[in-house]
């Protein structure tokens, strides 16, 4: 039986119970981080838990706990499930939301599983996303934050997936570029790379980040400027990224083909890049090298 990490201890997870009052049961209350572990090692960890200390200041969400007991939970977990690669996701609510408890003590769960990739066929085919029905409002106090109140995105995940589409691309109230319902989205255009800013406002992605560095490490030109429907449809190569999917190239915007609706080069040398650099922050020899 899988086993997570709630609160203080490791427990089955047939066993893990929250409470009926829980802030994040009944208002959403929470934030959430996805992960990757390889070779037992969480990529980027420090990254990941810098959004969640961020997020959990900024919308006021009381966590007791520090990095250092969380990075040993995350360890405990991946121990208690034998996983050495692996897709973890660490959740903190409020608490409970009973009038009885002014500062009530936050719910941590952390689960694990074995780490299942995207089929290869995205990234040699590449995928087809749709634009997303819906509009994102830059003035709504959760965006930019990896929140429990997800329901949006997965209204707009659904609605890709209806479509036969890998994910659907969400613009804002003023018709700027965003990101995914679970990605983060760039452009290519004139071997130029280019993503929304984090202020449209969009995730401050991991994956985005580091795809972000490892352009400019290897003098390819890459900036965060604002992107319209034409900046999208006019590109040689878009492309998506979280730390599961890493860079997923993206060859059609519902009918419309990007590019030669082939996969390019760029996405193709940053799909390499990072998994190589992956593999090196995790500790794993490549023996291509």
């Amino acid at each position: 039986m899988s086993k997570v990490f709630l609160n203080n201890d490791i427990v089955d997870i047939g066993k893990a119970k929250v409470s009926v009052t829980d802030a994040g049961l009944l208002y959403g209350m929470g934030l959430f981080e996805t992960m990757r572990a390889c070779n037992g090692i969480v990529f980027a960890l420090d990254e990941h838990l810098d959004r969640l200390f961020a997020g959990t200041k900024k919308l006021s969400l009381n966590n007791s706990y520090d990095r250092k007991f969380i990075a040993a939970a995350i360890d405990k977990t991946l121990q208690a499930n034998k996983l050495k690669d692996a897709r973890l996701r660490l959740t903190i609510t409020g608490g409970s939301a009973s009038a009885q408890q002014e500062e009530p003590e936050p719910t941590l769960l952390i689960t694990a599983a074995e780490f299942e990739p995207y089929p290869a066929k995205y990234y040699q085919k590449g995928v087809m996303v749709v634009l997303c029905p819906y509009k994102q409002n830059s003035f709504d106090p959760i965006y930019g934050n990896k929140t429990t109140s997800y329901m949006s995105r997965m209204l707009g995940l659904k609605f890709a997936h209806q479509s036969k589409a890998a994910e659907a691309l969400w613009f804002t109230t003023d018709n700027r570029l965003a990101e995914g319902c679970i990605s983060n989205v760039f452009i290519v255009k004139d071997s130029a790379i280019h993503t929304p800013p984090v202020k449209t406002p969009v995730l401050p992605g991991v994956a985005r980040k580091t795809v972000i560095e490892l352009a400019k490490q290897n003098a390819m030109r890459c900036s965060e400027r604002d992107l319209t429907v034409n900046s999208l449809l006019d590109a040689d190569e878009v492309f998506l990224t979280n730390v599961i999917m890493q860079v997923m190239p993206v060859v059609k915007v519902e009918k419309h083909d990007i590019g030669d609706g082939k996969v390019g080069p760029v996405a193709k040398e940053l799909q390499k890049r990072f998994d190589d650099f992956v593999k090196k922050s995790c500790g794993v020899r490549n023996e291509s090298r």
